[in-house]
């Protein structure tokens, strides 16, 4: 009996091959080519209409590219930062921070400052009450009977006017804003300049002045939510921050006045740890955050330009450096996202992304041992965040 010998489908085997031979290197250079496209891409400032408010008040948003393609793109409401664009260690670029794609997202309630200009008084003041000078203020009550961020109406939530600035080092946006005497029962009429500046460097620089004409109070602060992995939860970044105390707070995440040091405590990040490596321990602080929402007192002179925190995603090797004038940082981990918020094409969860904060301590003018909020007609309030990306 002869034996049938069996055909075999060269044919297909070899077009297997062939389509797999040919759409790896497609698929490269695809990557690689969008790449080049986004380093092509003109360096500079742009311009454009980003949405109109219910009044018809139209928000600009500003695009700052450097020559290496990463992008900033900042609107005129709230001051916020919408999209940051960094590489990872491949030189893969982006999206770093959470928000939205339209205007109308950030303008309803349920989003949870992202991205924005905070003040004029950036985290919580207790009871929504201060003391200057002899003189009792009442502020607008917005949290639990406390002031978080300025206010109902904070400087997340006005419209401020933007033009191109004139930054030697990088494209730049210079945003203005003069918030009136009484506004969110805060004195004085306080002229506030905010300019973001993007560095060949990929380094984002915020730069805050402000001027007075009668005593008043200001913290200023910017209020990313940053991912370096663009997706998922950040419990898998390593986090070090330069402190060794931290401002334990009550119930109300209110300062309780105390200088405790963090030696020992789930609050000791000198040396890298991930931020889900003992955020559920059964802390008393870390329950009322819950989570970690809390004030760290860095280790440098108030008022000097120095290293607060550094942020290494392992996955993409994104790094994010935090540099500050101002004397402590707020670590916050984003706990009270909860999945119902979306943009950009995901919904955010808990711990979808973390803020790291620059600025003096909470409820400082209730506490005349901490540094001093008071800025007075003459004086000149100024903040320098810089926020640097070496991918590694």
């Amino acid at each position: 009996m002869k034996t049938k010998t069996p055909t075999i489908k060269y044919t297909h085997i070899m077009k297997h091959h062939m389509k797999r031979f040919f759409t790896l290197p497609l698929v490269a250079a695809a990557v690689l080519l969008a790449g080049v496209a986004a380093r092509g891409a003109s360096a500079g400032v742009t311009k454009e209409a980003f949405g109109k408010l219910a009044d018809g008040t139209t928000i600009d948003i500003y695009t700052l590219r450097n020559s290496k393609g990463a992008e900033a793109r900042i609107m005129t409401y709230g001051g916020i930062l919408v999209s940051l664009k960094v590489p990872d260690r491949d030189g893969r670029l982006g999206d770093v921070v959470l928000g939205h794609d339209d205007l109308a997202s950030y303008v309803r309630n349920n989003s949870p400052y992202f991205g924005a200009l905070i003040g004029r008084y950036g985290n919580r003041i207790g009871k929504a009450k201060f003391t200057l000078d002899g003189v009792a203020y009442t502020l607008a009550p917005n949290n639990n009977g406390n002031t978080l961020h300025g206010g109902r109406k904070g400087f997340d939530k006005v419209v401020w006017t933007g033009k191109e600035g004139k930054d030697p080092s990088g494209p730049s946006v210079e945003l203005t804003y003069l918030s009136k005497d009484g506004e969110e029962g805060y004195p004085g009429n306080l002229n506030v300049k905010a300019v973001y500046t993007l560095s060949e460097d990929n380094a984002l620089q915020l730069q805050f002045t402000a001027t007075t004409d009668k005593p008043t109070i200001v913290n200023l602060t910017q209020h990313s939510y940053f991912n370096l992995a663009g997706k998922g939860d950040i419990l898998g970044h390593d986090v070090y921050i330069n402190s060794d105390k931290m401002t334990p707070v009550d119930a109300g995440l209110i300062p309780t006045g105390e200088l405790k040091s963090v030696e020992g405590t789930p609050f000791d990040f000198r040396k890298a740890t991930a931020i889900g490596a003992r955020i559920d321990q059964p802390d008393d602080q870390l329950k009322l955050g819950p989570g970690y929402d809390h004030n760290w007192i860095i280790n440098k002179p108030a008022g000097q330009l120095g290293l607060m925190a550094r942020v290494t995603d392992p996955v993409t090797g994104r790094v994010l450096e935090v540099w500050s004038t101002e004397p402590a940082l707020q670590f916050y981990s984003g706990n009270f996202l909860d999945g119902t918020i979306h943009g950009k094409g995901q919904a955010y969860e808990r711990h979808g992304g973390f803020a790291m904060e620059p600025q003096h301590y909470p409820d400082s003018p209730n506490h005349p041992d901490f540094p001093s909020t008071t800025l007075r007609p003459g004086e000149t309030y100024s903040n320098t965040i810089i926020y640097k990306f070496p991918a590694k």
